[in-house]
């Protein structure tokens, strides 16, 4: 194909956002038509762009793209004809795959998924609000907020007046209104199938807007992901310092996959 270039395949892939793989062929052994350093993306629905080898191939690594991204760590995998399918002793943690094509070649390859950094929506034009979109951003976490809300230096996009953010499961919200508009952040927060909704607010507090969201009809499920207060309990006085408390606890959430509601049952007030 003339003129084409995997890597600026691959950065548009990223401009674009959606998840996507990338896969590597580390090495070959006997006949293969793809060779070591071939590299080629997978979308999420499946399309490979660029070359990596036969059907048998590219069967194996839309599978495994699959998983990767399912499970959002790299695979190895390894096509090799049935019979060379054994014991691979210290080679075990290498996934496996048969391969039918009579060239009896065998290819290895390393497949790594890329999804966009997680959003982290905040509502609240307090100064809590604002040092959490400043330690968000440096973070590498898209960051959204409210319409006039003040960002310092951090590049944010902007909640649309009237309209809930388009947020996914992976996707964390920081109620920081701090008694302004209170309700109408957490109407609007728990609307969104965000996993983790946290709120700077006392349990008292808390425990109070949640009996009057359940007598508005909220459902119950939704409000079990609401942890309050919002962080994890270094001591922090400070906007900064309880906003780096609050990002701690993303990151928690983030790196351990751990439950809203396990991480609300165990995290200490502030």
């Amino acid at each position: 194909m003339a003129g084409f270039d995997i890597f600026e395949e691959i950065e548009r892939l990223r401009q674009a956002g959606a998840p996507f793989c990338v896969a590597t062929v580390i090495r070959t052994a006997d006949a293969t038509s793809a060779k070591a350093g071939a590299k080629a993306a997978v979308t999420g629905a499946g399309e490979i762009v660029g070359h990596l080898g036969g059907a048998c191939v590219q069967r194996a690594v839309r599978a495994a793209s699959t998983e990767a991204l399912s499970a959002g760590a790299p695979r190895l995998i390894s096509v090799r004809p049935s019979e060379k399918v054994v014991n691979l002793g210290r080679e075990a943690e290498i996934q496996l795959f048969k391969s039918g094509c009579p060239s009896g070649g065998t290819v290895d390859l390393l497949i790594e998924p890329w999804r966009a950094a997680p959003w982290l929506m905040i509502y609240g034009a307090t100064p809590i609000a604002r040092a959490l979109a400043e330690h968000g951003a440096l973070m590498g976490f898209r960051v959204m907020m409210e319409p006039g809300a003040e960002a310092g230096q951090a590049e944010v996009a902007r909640l649309a007046e009237g309209h809930p953010p388009t947020l996914a499961p992976r996707d964390f919200v920081v109620i920081a209104s701090q008694g302004k508009g209170d309700m109408a952040a957490l109407h609007s927060a728990l609307a969104t199938p965000a996993g983790r909704v946290t709120m700077v607010a006392s349990c008292r507090k808390a425990e109070v807007l949640r009996e009057k969201l359940a007598a508005q009809g909220v459902d119950a499920a939704r409000l079990a992901v609401l942890k309050s207060p919002a962080g994890l309990n270094i001591g922090a006085v400070e906007p900064y310092e309880i906003a780096l408390s609050i990002l701690a606890e993303i990151v928690a959430w983030k790196n351990a996959g751990a439950t809203p509601e396990r991480q609300r049952q165990d995290a200490a007030p502030r």
